[in-house]
């Protein structure tokens, strides 16, 4: 009787098989979830009383060079390396194969990076996709992107993105 429990076990245990990464439920993220709690880029703009600064401030000139460097070295939440998740956002292309966008940085509002200045590194995703599942759509679609998050910095003339994630799978945001 021992043995017969023992292999109906064995064979209840086999049948258990963890799913394949790509099969697993990704964990649904917003742009907060991409934020240090102790990032607080507000204390910048607090020193300068930027409420009684117009354009033609020379302070304004001043606060603008040091926010680029606080949004360049924006820091990351590391313990997201690794993790499946799904996160929507604005598409930026940056790279297509005949019809579809392959490399894009996904943003968290529209006209990032056209706009000066870019998001934070923290606010900026590049996003390489998994081939053969390239986003079909033109510039600026609103899509949830799913795939595998690391904490990368990439850097290029639109911006720079404090995290990477090789995506597997993009749909409308809804």
């Amino acid at each position: 009787m021992t043995r017969v429990l023992f292999l109906c076990l064995i064979v209840l245990i086999g049948s258990i098989a963890p799913l394949p990464a790509d099969e697993k439920k990704a964990e649904e993220l917003n742009w907060d979830n991409l934020i240090p709690p102790d990032f607080n880029p507000g204390k910048l703009l607090e020193e300068y009383n930027v409420e009684e600064m117009d354009d033609s401030d020379p302070r304004a000139a001043e606060l603008m060079k040091k926010m680029k460097e606080v949004w360049k070295a924006a820091p990351v939440v590391e313990s997201l390396e690794g993790r499946l998740i799904k996160l929507p956002g604005f598409v930026v292309p940056l790279e297509t194969d005949k019809e579809l966008v392959t490399e894009f940085f996904l943003v968290p509002y529209y006209g990032a990076c056209i706009h000066v200045p870019p998001p934070p590194a923290n606010q900026m995703v590049y996003v390489v996709m998994q081939e053969g599942k390239g986003l079909k759509g033109s510039m600026f679609d609103a899509v949830w992107v799913t795939g595998t998050l690391t904490v990368k910095n990439t850097s290029n003339e639109l911006g720079d993105a404090g995290y990477m994630m090789y995506g597997t799978q993009t749909e409308p945001y809804k």
